[in-house]
């Protein structure tokens, strides 16, 4: 009779655990949708509960010795939710859905379960519901919703568009990957001039771009957004490679003439020796893979920036040839900045494909539980640029870089 009444009992415990799962659960499984501003606009409001998280105690990541690799003494585990005001941002269409939130989860259990930090969708039609309820549900911060005005993908009146066409029939017989696309420029160039200026991203000082079918292959046990600010790094990559010097023929040229015209924005200390082997008379195709950046909004807002693209869109060169974002961010950044606002991230474990950054140190890929092979680490192999910036930026290399090149 006690072992029967021992069982009722039990039994009861479990089913109060139960129901009051299911109660709590559905606290935070309908987010409602808000006005963001505009009718072009949606924000979504989680529950506070659904932002909370186990974070682990303070210490300096440095704390062990990974030889040449030991990460910057600024770079610190964070005790609270990330403050900064910072957000991922993603240039999607509701087709991407399916590719986009592998890199979601990815992001998500690697850094963002523990800060909380929101995300902010750009697309050049509606989202559709679908697509807002799946990201929602897999975002520990605020998701937000813009819609991109027309004026922003489109071509502007100044360019020709018979030229723009035979441009890209052109580039479509020589087989230049993206050469006849014309939603492609349009991405270059709004990720070039205007992702930054959408209403939904002037709350926020840095921003974390993301993109479909990215990997981030390590954990990541400190808030990177306020190693940026605490460091002033305004510029962050994982990948730098050559670009296509096809996509590309008058960039520099116009580049250099727009220095002329403006050479007070050339910075005295600038980085560049990673863009030019000779002193800036010429390009040397190196860029920053832009697929990944960590940077200050405030740089693109600034008025060495905004004159810059401005020249370079009146130009025309994204539809008269097909300039990308990558080498005029990376460009920008090169010569604007002081050389000590960017920022390689060697332990930020990252793939989109076909090039990784993958940890090349053993210890270090252990301890944050990397996923990655480090002979498939792309930064000292031929045809990326890692090489040049590791010199331009007067940095010892690893002491075993030469087993991954």
């Amino acid at each position: 009779m006690v072992r029967s009444d021992a069982r009722i009992i039990r039994f009861a415990a479990i089913a109060v655990a139960v129901i009051v799962t299911i109660f709590l659960l559905s606290q935070g499984s309908s987010p409602s949708y808000i006005s963001g501003g505009s009718s072009d606009s949606t924000k979504t409001t989680k529950p506070s509960s659904s932002l909370k998280s186990t974070v682990k105690s303070s210490g300096a990541l440095g704390n062990k010795d990974y030889g040449n690799f030991a990460l910057d003494a600024g770079m610190k585990k964070s005790p609270n939710k990330g403050t900064v005001k910072a957000a991922f941002v993603s240039l999607a269409r509701n087709n991407d859905l399916w590719s986009l939130i592998g890199s979601i989860r990815h992001v998500e259990d690697r850094f963002n379960s523990k800060y909380g930090y929101d995300w902010v969708f750009l697309n050049d039609e509606p989202f559709s519901k679908e697509f807002i309820r799946t990201t929602t549900a897999l975002i520990t911060g605020e998701t937000k919703y813009g819609l991109i005005p027309k004026e922003h993908w489109s071509f502007p009146e100044w360019i020709d568009l018979d030229k723009a066409a035979a441009t890209r029939e052109t580039m479509k017989q020589k087989k230049i990957i993206y050469g006849d696309s014309v939603s492609y420029r349009h991405m270059c160039r709004y990720e070039s001039g205007f992702f930054y200026r959408h209403e939904l991203m002037m709350d926020y000082d840095y921003y974390w771009r993301v993109e479909p079918d990215i990997r981030i292959y390590c954990d990541i046990d400190y808030d990177i957004f306020q190693f940026m600010k605490d460091n002033g790094k305004k510029y962050g990559f994982t990948i730098s490679l050559h670009e296509y010097v096809e996509t590309i023929p008058t960039l520099w040229k116009t580049t250099k003439e727009f220095l002329k015209e403006n050479p007070g924005f050339l910075h005295k200390n600038s980085l560049m020796d990673f863009v030019s082997d000779d002193g800036g008379a010429t390009y040397n195709l190196c860029h920053f893979w832009s697929n990944f950046e960590i940077g200050d909004l405030n740089f693109w807002r600034g008025e060495a920036y905004s004159k810059y693209f401005d020249y370079l869109d009146r130009n025309g060169g994204f539809f008269y040839e097909r300039w990308g974002d990558a080498p005029i961010h990376s460009i920008a950044a090169a010569l604007f900045l002081d050389k000590s606002e960017i920022h390689y991230f060697p332990d930020v474990g990252y793939y989109h494909g076909p090039f990784h950054n993958c940890p090349i140190n053993d210890e270090f890929r252990l301890d944050h539980k990397c996923m990655c092979n480090p002979k498939d680490d792309f930064t000292f192999k031929g045809y990326s640029c890692g090489n040049k910036y590791y010199s331009a930026q007067q940095l010892q290399k690893p002491e075993n870089y030469q087993d991954y090149q």
